[in-house]
């Protein structure tokens, strides 16, 4: 996730990073000049369209398409940043969840049980890290810091599931032999299972993307929008038109890829979530607690 201060205006105008939809465009905007600047020369100096002809119509026609589209694109834009706020969310409260396990084991836990309280200032950490290579589809083995008698737990399909049945069944065991009580385990319970629940939250939104039909017709229309521009503008704005239609097409399909970019808010992408820094985070304050 890049950092920055909302505050500078010119320093953003004049600064292509990494992440900037213009680089990506770059191709289809000298593209799109080229054409436009094609369906301008044979207007203006082939067919000689003039004032009387139905192209000229068209501008109207464009007006109204470019209101649907912009509503369109609201909407894509806003549903987009809605998966990614709510991937925040879902973050926010492992944190949570990662602190207030740590402060009531620190409570409940005898300060002789210092086994347990290595074991799980590891597990719980571990697990944001689990999460966030089971999202990714990646495998990090050198971010763990988990027992070596606990590193089966690297291996399956489903790695945060079995760290939460992991540290579950270390707390039952704690139960059985008198470290904790049953009423102790029913305090630390809420945040297993909200581990489960924030790892299935994520899930949905990285799995569930917005749907096709509707992803295809907006590309779709924003490609014959464009394409069709050259058309009405030629005439009235001349040769201007080379550089307005790449224009309206940077915008609007920027708009789109920044849509696709931050509606799976957990990848390593520079508008991603900060992940990795809300892990690292996470062990800090397990073991600051523990």
């Amino acid at each position: 996730m890049i950092r920055y201060n909302p505050r500078e205006w010119f320093s953003f105008i004049f600064k292509f990073h990494k992440a900037d939809t213009f680089r990506e465009l770059m191709p289809l905007i000298l593209l799109n000049a080229v054409y436009a600047g094609g369906v301008a020369y044979l207007e203006l100096e082939i067919f000689k369209i003039d004032k009387n002809s139905h192209l000229v119509n068209l501008t109207m026609l464009h007006t109204l398409l470019g209101l649907v589209i912009s509503l369109l694109l609201v909407f894509r834009t806003n549903t987009a940043y809605e998966r990614w706020w709510e991937g925040r969310k879902m973050w926010g409260s492992l944190v949570n969840s990662s602190r207030n396990m740590a402060i009531k084991l620190n409570s409940l836990l005898p300060r002789e049980e210092k086994k347990e309280r290595e074991y799980f200032k590891t597990m719980i950490p571990d697990f944001s890290i689990a999460l966030k290579n089971h999202l990714r589809g990646t495998h990090e083995t050198e971010e763990w810091e988990t027992p070596t008698e606990d590193e089966a737990l690297h291996q399956g399909t489903h790695i945060p599931n079995k760290f939460s049945a992991a540290m579950l069944n270390r707390l039952n065991q704690l139960v059985k032999k008198g470290a904790l009580s049953e009423n102790n385990l029913l305090l630390l319970n809420p945040e297993i299972q909200n581990f489960a629940d924030v790892c299935g939250a994520c899930e949905r939104i990285k799995n569930t993307p917005i749907p096709f039909s509707y992803s295809v017709f907006l590309k779709k229309f924003i490609f014959f929008y464009v394409m069709s521009l050259p058309f009405s503008y030629a005439y009235s704005l001349g040769y201007i038109v080379i550089a307005v239609v790449p224009f309206f097409f940077y915008v609007l399909a920027s708009l789109e890829l920044i849509a696709e970019e931050i509606e799976d808010p957990f990848g390593s992408d520079a508008n991603d979530l900060p992940v990795d820094e809300i892990c690292r985070g996470i062990r800090k304050s397990v073991q600051e607690i523990l």
